[in-house]
């Protein structure tokens, strides 16, 4: 329940801190300014000794994550691609979050397979080995199928992980009502609806037949994206709590030294990467919004393989649209349009000036523009683009946080591989493809078209709905009754000339 009682988990996530020494770690790394690393202090200290100890093998930060639990380990995760903000020996420490933490007892997955399957493990597979990775909420285990002597990846949730991240997020809601409650400035951000967006996305990575089916789907989607791979699900092997995958050999994407070792091509991996993610976005409206290295690898032939579907992203063709139009402005430098753009989306409140957040928008993109990632402090513009949404009452958008905080950990990717590498150049074709196909006038006749099948479905209809409203306008108390053989000529001509002219649209397009 979501209450006063959860102060002290709140307290238990400080203590925990304090106790492993992850405090000054997570204070230097955002650069907290003295005050809150004096108030920080004084909450931590006193309650050190409620604190959960860990593995001190670990490092301090990945070991007090770890020990917190598996919404923070997905914080994390996050936090694991962005060596620009947390610094290159942290971003490093916390890469063990993304695939190799303790696993669970194998006996224990067994069960679990035999529980979901209602077969015992010998039935289904010849082979079934340790498991090879471990993640915040499953592990996988190497197997290979008693039928057909196929080698599969067997995926099993974590035994209690549902209560685990239950416990996690109520916390996580009652301190967003205390920011909230002690900040009205907050409110902005929408931080409980921000929890909730989480919760979402988290529940539908803990049932993995959701999973087996945004593989399925994403699989389909980019069947011909050249040098881009996804692993088949088993369906008859799959349930809630299981789900078998096609094996796939390669190298993690975190691992620079045995990708050089293989003879990889790094910078060009890199912006791979990034293209196939606005690729996926622009294109589908379909991406995968846990894209951390750990879910990434590099096959022998060099394609760049994706794992774990569990969270996945979903954008409208309008939001895509406007999504294309903000990056192609900043490409150009056309930093009015990019202004235009966000107060036709209602993302900055009408009200504010639009002179003035073009300016705003320049000072954020005249810096980064053209230089590589070395020469970007990513800290600093963050900060920054803070200051910006704060200024013009930007609030958060739900819809668009797995887009925004996918873009964010898929750059941390690709500066990974390639710290020199210039986002806008590569960023520029894919970019300009989708301009070019879905805003203009070809864009506009492809509008035209499926608004004119739409209209050709309700033709017999249309006269009855335009009677209805001209009565409810005129407040006509008669009851509306059309029947079918009364509807006038016109009607039924204008329906057929619907009909016909979203076909011939539909040809053309």
């Amino acid at each position: 329940m979501r209450g006063p009682h959860n102060i002290w988990r709140l307290i238990r996530t400080g203590a925990t801190l304090e106790r492993t020494g992850a405090m000054g770690v997570v204070l230097e790394a955002f650069r907290a300014p003295p005050r809150l690393r004096l108030v920080a202090r004084i909450l931590g200290w006193p309650f050190k000794w409620l604190g959960h100890e860990g593995d001190p093998a670990h490092p301090p930060l990945t070991r007090a994550l770890t020990a917190l639990g598996p919404a923070y380990i997905k914080f994390g995760q996050i936090l694991s691609t962005r060596p620009d903000v947390v610094g290159d020996d942290l971003a490093l420490q916390l890469r063990l979050l993304q695939d190799r933490l303790p696993p669970f007892p194998t006996a224990d997955a067994r069960r679990v397979i035999e529980q979901e399957l209602e077969l015992p493990v010998e039935a289904l597979f010849s082979e079934f080995s340790e498991p090879v990775a471990a993640a915040s909420i499953a592990q996988v285990h190497y197997a290979r199928r008693a039928d057909t002597g196929e080698e599969v990846a067997v995926k099993v949730l974590r035994p209690g992980i549902l209560r685990a991240f239950r416990k996690d997020i109520d916390a996580f809601y009652f301190a967003a009502s205390m920011i909230e409650f002690l900040s009205p400035s907050s409110r902005r951000l929408r931080p409980r609806e921000v929890i909730a967006h989480f919760e979402g996305v988290v529940m539908g990575e803990l049932d993995l037949r959701l999973e087996a089916s945004a593989s399925a789907e994403f699989a389909a989607n980019t069947a011909q994206d050249a040098g881009f791979r996804v692993p088949r699900a088993d369906w008859m092997l799959s349930g809630r709590q299981v789900m078998t995958m096609s094996w796939v050999d390669g190298v993690p994407l975190g691992d620079n030294a045995a990708l050089d070792a293989a003879g990889h091509d790094r910078p060009a991996i890199a912006a791979r990467v990034l293209q196939l993610f606005l690729l996926h976005a622009l294109r589908d409206g379909y991406f995968h919004a846990d894209m951390h290295q750990g879910n990434l690898k590099v096959a022998p032939n060099g394609d760049v393989v994706a794992l774990d579907f569990g969270i996945m992203g979903r954008i409208d063709q309008y939001t895509r649209r406007v999504y294309a139009e903000i990056l192609y402005g900043f490409i150009r430098k056309d930093y009015r349009r990019v202004a235009e753009v966000h107060f036709e989306a209602g993302y900055v409140p009408a009200d504010r000036d639009i002179d003035e957040f073009a300016r705003a928008l320049r000072s954020v993109g005249e810096p980064i523009f053209g230089m590589d990632a070395t020469r970007i402090s990513m800290a600093r513009l963050l900060n920054y683009l803070f200051e910006v949404t704060e200024r013009f009452g930007m609030e958060t958008r739900t819809e668009l946080i797995l887009l925004q905080r996918t873009m964010v950990v898929v750059e941390g990717v690709a500066r990974s591989l390639d710290p020199h590498i210039n986002i806008w150049k590569v960023s520029q074709p894919v970019v300009e493809g989708y301009i070019r196909d879905h805003i203009g006038p070809r864009a506009m006749l492809r509008d035209l078209a499926e608004t004119g099948r739409v209209l050709s479905r309700f033709g017999p209809r249309l006269p009855q709905m335009v009677e209805i409203m001209l009565r409810r306008q005129m407040h006509d108390p008669i009851p509306v009754i059309v029947e079918r053989r009364r509807t006038p000529v016109l009607w039924m001509a204008a329906g057929a000339a619907l009909t016909a002219a979203g076909v011939w649209l539909g040809t053309l397009i």
